[in-house]
């Protein structure tokens, strides 16, 4: 059986689809890191940033999962108590 040149391979289309996905989980992630930029201290916003880039995978699921829920804590209330 002749297989048809115009037609991809399941392979191609699998490895299309995976890579379409980790694409578009990259661009949310940095998206998201950009809008969150602001309340991050500034090494902590290119870690995030080189980890999301340079980490294929993990990277961007990490920031996801992990990274926005990192909050900078707030000037002049370390160790205050909290008003009741």
């Amino acid at each position: 059986m002749d297989e048809n040149p115009l037609i991809p391979a399941t392979y191609d289309i699998a490895w299309s689809s995976v890579t379409v996905v980790f694409l578009v989980l990259l661009v949310i992630a940095l998206v998201s890191l950009a809008r969150s930029a602001r309340r991050l201290a500034a090494g902590q916003a290119v870690a995030w940033t080189l980890v999301v880039l340079l980490v294929p995978a993990a990277g961007p699921l990490a920031w996801l999962s992990i990274g926005r829920r990192a909050r900078m804590p707030a000037e002049g209330t370390a160790g205050a108590a909290s008003p009741r």
